[in-house]
């Protein structure tokens, strides 16, 4: 075999070669770009909160004009103020007012709405798909639009300066969001588990209770979370309907230690943020992976 016929067997493998090198340079080099952006992203998502907290150990006269990362000086006169709450009531009543408005949202929306989507992904009714859209259809009508009318009705009946307004909403299945997330996990659930259940004697109630509701535990995982973030997050609503301070929620009761009109004490209303921040922030935390388990699926046509 002549050295011709050697390197014209060998040029097509090097050049081979050298175009799966530069593939590899060009991943490389997309994969470097793609976490320089995520990382870039993250910390000017990230910024804002990182310079709450570390605000929330600077003094007061110098958190307004400060635009450095790292205070000066350091303190905790901010977490003792922020605790002591405000106008005689004490940080804890704040904070048990919204545990009680955030656990009574997830109790509310778990129990109404599951047995909604159960209604509407299981049970045949004139008019099934008729009000099903029509549920959907609430999502694209804004909350200010019936802010009003209802401020009216409930004010009439006399359940203002209560958490009767707040509340009533989650356990009747107003919230179109959650029902129709669970009505999207339950169509992927197989009917055979209903008809077996059928044929050994089992009724509506006891299908949802005993073989729905324990198959459902992503999406009630998941629609827990948001439910408890988003009522722990409220400020509008508990601003409508309550009057009472000491019924007030953390997001009111952060809204109180500034003021225009005299002394603002922005280093305790920072550090009473990074306290009413922590209980949402572990709790993401924890269930985080809930959400993924519950949303992953709902694309999915049963």
């Amino acid at each position: 075999m002549s050295t011709a016929t050697l390197d014209e067997r060998r040029a097509p493998a090097a050049e081979h070669e050298t175009m799966r090198r530069r593939v590899r340079r060009r991943r490389a080099g997309r994969t470097v770009g793609f976490h320089l952006l995520v990382w870039a992203v993250a910390i000017v998502m990230l910024y804002p909160g990182v310079w709450m907290l570390l605000s929330s150990f600077r003094p007061t006269n110098q958190i307004i004009g400060e635009t450095g990362l790292i205070p000066d000086n350091t303190t905790l006169d901010n977490f003792r103020n922020a605790l002591d709450g405000i106008g005689g009531i004490s940080f804890w009543t704040f904070f048990t007012n919204s545990m009680v408005l955030g656990i009574g949202s997830v109790i509310g929306i778990c129990l109404s709405c599951s047995v909604s989507a159960y209604a509407f992904s299981r049970i045949e009714f004139p008019g099934r798909g008729l009000f099903f859209t029509l549920m959907v259809c609430t999502l694209l009508l804004p909350f200010h639009v019936v802010i009003i009318p209802q401020f009216i009705m409930f004010n009439e009946v006399g359940w203002t300066d209560s958490y009767i307004p707040l509340l009533i909403g989650k356990f009747l299945a107003a919230d179109a969001f959650f029902v129709f997330l669970m009505v999207q996990f339950m169509r992927n659930l197989p009917r055979e588990l209903d008809e077996s259940a059928r044929i050994d004697g089992a009724g509506h109630l006891r299908i949802f209770s005993s073989i729905m509701l324990p198959l459902m535990r992503p999406v009630l995982a998941t629609s827990s979370i948001f439910a408890f973030i988003w009522s722990w997050n409220d400020f509008l609503a508990p601003l409508i309907y309550l009057r009472s301070p000491d019924k007030y929620p953390l997001p009111l009761m952060l809204r109180q230690f500034t003021d225009q009109t005299s002394v603002s004490d922005y280093g305790a209303q920072m550090a009473a943020a990074v306290l009413a921040l922590a209980p949402v922030l572990i709790f993401f935390i924890l269930f985080q992976r809930y959400i993924v388990d519950g949303v992953a699926t709902q694309g999915l046509k049963g």
